[in-house]
């Protein structure tokens, strides 16, 4: 077998023509075999397939490149949940934009590290540029503004616990029952206490319980906001929790991963009034920014306040390289070898600009909108409340929280529909998170139809009785599974969020 072709070079772009054809025929090939938002039968079907698919994966002799994209890439496209479709709307999982992931495949044929300025030239350049930017979004009277690239708010979390430990010691977190899992996560991995728990009863944070808590606690402390939930997308009170921040002498930090990119948006923009008041923010563009994953931010005021991620390592930021005038990039991450994810983020702002990003804010947006009057509109379905986002929950009228989970799991095992489940108010919920701007009015509707003649699917059926035994003593029957009344979990001693992978 000839030496295989590299994708960078001036020979690279050849070479990854006709194989980005086949990938691109595969993606084609595989959706149409798959034709729905998810493939059916659920993992027993879907395991079994995949791996006959793509089995051996390590041959004795290779099958070459054409063979191997386009079985793999086929097997992965019919075995995929497709954000794309507008019915695949559990998570904040959101389908990105063919132009982010063009600018992808420049990033992986070029391959630049972002850990040394001799890797990375131009990369680096770039990203500097743009993290300045988009702190600047945030923070816009702050004299030098700055911020850094993360794997998503999970990351992004972390670091604005691990400074505010470096600057005041070990801190006390406060944040409310609605937070991020991300940031109890956080404080245990950095040895700080465990995180005292606000009441948020309306899915907010209560002031009024922040400010007792605040009262009773010693110094050092931060507080953990939230803009844009993982469960309903609400937005805690920010400036009120600002101004007993400042009250109290606490630091302030708000994960604005979901809601964060609403900064775009002129309509929406009020919703974060407040959230400049924060020592730090965190940002996710995979999420609201149809960015394929990672594309997350971590944003400061004051470039001087990420100084403490300063990192030595000879071989990448020697003092006399330093000195002579070459950026040392280790302290703008955790990370040493990392992708230059500010290439797809920066062609999709140059590409769409403000009126374009916001737009698609908008579209999305005004499409929850629409769906919760479609569900206020149907006498079978109960809507949780307006969307502050994008999220929308619903029920079936008058169903347990069990049928509610058995919809949603028998949704997804005939491969209709990928929705979500959330807890609130002491039930169970069907979550909706729209981020596909091309979703139509038709495709909400059908959503609606599907749903509701499901659940008549699902209720109707008689309830399951043991098999006979064949032989032995007497068995006692089981006790359904489909309780015959409506019952109350008990709330979750943590919110259920959805898998931070992408956050």
């Amino acid at each position: 077998m000839p030496t295989p072709p590299l994708a960078g070079g001036t020979a690279g772009p050849a070479a990854l023509r006709p194989l980005i054809d086949t990938v691109l025929t595969a993606l084609h090939d595989g959706a149409a075999l798959r034709n729905g938002p998810l493939p059916a039968g659920g993992p027993d079907t879907v395991t079994p397939r995949t791996r006959t698919a793509t089995h051996p994966l390590i041959p004795d002799h290779g099958t070459g490149a054409h063979h191997a994209l386009r079985s793999l890439v086929t097997a992965l496209t019919e075995g995929a949940a497709d954000p794309a479709h507008p019915h695949c709307a559990a998570h904040l999982h959101t389908p990105p934009l063919a132009l982010a992931a063009a600018a992808d495949l420049a990033a992986s044929a070029l391959n630049p590290s972002m850990d040394s300025w001799d890797q990375a030239p131009a990369a680096s350049a770039l990203e500097a540029d743009l993290t300045t930017a988009l702190a600047a979004e945030i923070y816009p009277h702050a004299p030098s503004p700055d911020a850094v690239i993360t794997t998503g708010g999970t990351e992004a979390n972390q670091l604005a616990l691990l400074l505010a430990r470096e600057r005041h010691g070990p801190v006390q977190t406060l944040c409310a029952t609605n937070a991020h899992h991300s940031i109890a996560r956080a404080a245990w991995l950095l040895g700080l206490p465990e995180p005292v728990t606000v009441p948020a009863p309306t899915g907010t944070l209560d002031p009024a319980s922040l400010d007792e808590a605040l009262t009773h606690l010693h110094r050092p402390l931060l507080v953990v906001a939230t803009a844009g939930t993982t469960d309903t997308g609400a937005i805690d009170p920010l400036d009120a929790i600002a101004d007993l921040c400042a009250t109290h002498g606490a630091e302030l930090h708000i994960d604005a991963a979901y809601g964060g990119p609403l900064l775009f948006s002129p309509t929406h923009r009020p919703l974060l009034h407040g959230l400049h008041r924060a020592q730090s923010v965190t940002l996710d563009l995979h999420k609201l920014g149809w960015q394929p994953a990672s594309a997350g931010l971590f944003a400061v005021p004051e470039r001087h306040h990420l100084t403490p991620l300063h990192h030595h390592a000879p071989y990448l930021n020697a003092d006399d390289d330093t000195e002579a005038g070459l950026p040392d990039l280790l302290g703008r991450s955790l990370r040493t070898t990392r992708r230059p994810d500010a290439l797809k983020i920066a062609v999709t702002l140059q590409a769409l600009g403000r009126t374009g990003l916001a737009d698609l804010i908008d579209r999305t947006l005004a499409t929850a909108h629409r769906l919760a009057d479609l569900i206020t509109k149907t006498p079978t379905l109960d809507l949780y409340d307006r969307p502050t986002i994008s999220t929308v929950l619903f029920r079936p009228t008058g169903t347990d929280d069990h049928t509610v989970a058995t919809l949603r799991r028998t949704l997804l095992n005939r491969g209709h529909a990928v929705l979500g489940r959330a807890h609130a108010e002491g039930r169970l919920w069907l979550k909706v998170t729209l981020l596909n701007p091309h979703t139509t009015p038709e495709d909400l509707q059908a959503l609606i139809d599907l749903v509701t003649a499901t659940t008549l699917d699902v209720t109707s059926r008689p309830t399951p009785r043991p098999a006979p035994t064949p032989a032995g003593p007497r068995t006692t029957p089981a006790t359904p599974t489909t309780p015959a009344t409506p019952t109350t979990p008990a709330t979750p001693t943590t919110p259920l969020t959805e898998d931070d992978t992408p956050r």
